[in-house]
């Protein structure tokens, strides 16, 4: 578990398939993450996760609320990769994205890791290319559809 703040935290788990089924029946949210408006069903959620576990360290973003936690969306830790998903869109636009990212470069920062990269933000997602300007991350290529992001450590 990586603790944030008193009442954000990453836990190290695949969120349930109850939880994280919600956030990606959102075609607004798939579409950018995948750059495509179909919800997921739950073998695709399934071996997405599965996926993301093997590459990374798959959590799960937690925040309290009146002393339960509960999950709101998903990160992968790895030093190639750092896809991230605020799944309940109550909680977008809050800065916990920019919280979870910067809590990771500090594990990383612990870990020894030379660089943290983002293979790819496609265009139409601003929001999460604001978010990791922010955190220090500098457009590396263009890609595809979008771009590439690094952070030398």
């Amino acid at each position: 578990m990586i603790e944030i703040e008193e009442n954000l935290r990453l836990e190290r788990r695949r969120p349930t398939d109850k939880e994280a089924l919600i956030w990606y029946q959102d075609e607004d949210l798939v579409y950018l993450v995948d750059g495509v408006r179909e919800a997921y069903s739950l073998e695709k959620l399934r071996r997405m996760y599965a996926y993301l576990d093997r590459v990374g360290e798959l959590y799960t973003i937690e925040v309290a609320e009146n002393g339960v936690w509960k999950a709101i969306g998903d990160v992968t830790f790895s030093p190639d990769n750092l896809p991230i998903v605020i799944g309940d869109s109550s909680y977008r636009g809050q800065g916990i994205g920019k919280k979870v990212i910067q809590a990771l470069i500090a594990e990383a920062r612990k870990r020894g890791y030379p660089a943290l990269c983002v293979r790819e933000i496609y265009r139409e997602n601003k929001a999460s290319q604001k978010c990791f300007t922010a955190c220090g991350f500098k457009g590396n290529a263009a890609t595809a559809q979008g771009y590439s992001y690094r952070l030398e450590l």
